[in-house]
């Protein structure tokens, strides 16, 4: 699937025709990233040294809010403490344990915060703000580290339930005050090449010049039918059955209001309380 064709259905399901002509050229850049896909089964191989060194350059090579790099990566290559890991988020396992390498990505206001004392300067922005750079710094050198590795051949998985149990993640990892988890990454060789996840259709997601969604209406029970034709939600990844049971036809909007139907990682503020980071 190297076509753009080809690539734009894959990304969005049989039948649609966004924006993009056919015919426009692509480059590999191009094409791996429409190609992407999570990987959650990997081989038996280990990741060389040279190579993990050179994706994390291209990690760091993301823009950073006005260059301040407030974030940090953790590298977990120890086989006790990655199978400690994955105690925290049992559903994923066996395959979140056979990856060789799993990357903490961290938001981190703590080194600005000793630079201003080393440097005798008040800090003065322990705020919402601060948090909301911090994190998108993270996520914006894990999102360069994808796809500088899918690049390379390798895949990866991002991890957001690191979070449900995220004192005790800290304590894994020994994340001082002032360093607060974004998501974990696996990473592996791809034991399979992985399914393609359908997206929404751009005419929900890109607005131009204003924002206006008075498309949702009539634009989310097609997404919902080419989701479904793709990869059919099964009764044990429907939201919480126990409230609104199993059904034959699970949607992927019916599933994701369900999910959000309940409160989740109430417990992050106050972790990021706990660690001398303030949301005001």
């Amino acid at each position: 699937m190297d076509d753009l064709a080809s690539l734009l259905e894959g990304r969005y399901g049989p039948g649609i025709k966004e924006r993009t002509e056919a015919d426009t050229p692509l480059n590999p850049t191009l094409q791996s990233i429409l190609n992407h896909r999570s990987c959650r089964s990997y081989l038996d191989r280990s990741v060389d040294d040279d190579l993990l060194e050179i994706l994390l350059a291209c990690a760091q090579s993301a823009p950073a809010k006005s260059n301040l790099q407030q974030y940090s990566i953790v590298v977990v290559r120890d086989t006790d403490r990655r199978a400690r890991v994955a105690e925290l988020v049992p559903g994923l396992s066996p395959w979140f344990e056979k990856a060789p390498v799993f990357l903490a990505f961290l938001g981190d206001v703590r080194r600005i915060r000793r630079l201003a004392e080393i440097r005798g300067h008040d800090y003065a922005n322990n705020n919402a703000d601060t948090f909301m750079n911090a994190a998108v710094d993270a996520a914006l050198a894990m999102q360069n580290f994808i796809v500088a590795a899918e690049s390379a051949g390798l895949g990866t998985c991002p991890i957001s339930m690191i979070r449900n149990r995220i004192d005790e993640f800290a304590e894994i990892l020994n994340l001082p005050d002032g360093v607060f988890p974004i998501a974990g990454l696996t990473l592996g060789w791809p034991d399979w090449g992985g399914m393609l996840s359908v997206r929404l259709p751009q005419s929900i997601v890109v607005h131009f010049e204003t924002y206006d969604d008075d498309a949702l209406n009539a634009e989310i029970d097609p997404h919902d039918d080419r989701a479904h034709e793709r990869k059919p939600i099964k009764p044990g990844s429907q939201r919480h059955t126990d409230r609104y049971g199993v059904l034959e036809k699970c949607t992927w909007s019916e599933n994701a209001t369900r999910q959000l139907s309940e409160p989740e990682r109430s417990q992050f503020a106050a972790f990021l309380k706990s660690k001398g980071i303030e949301l005001k």
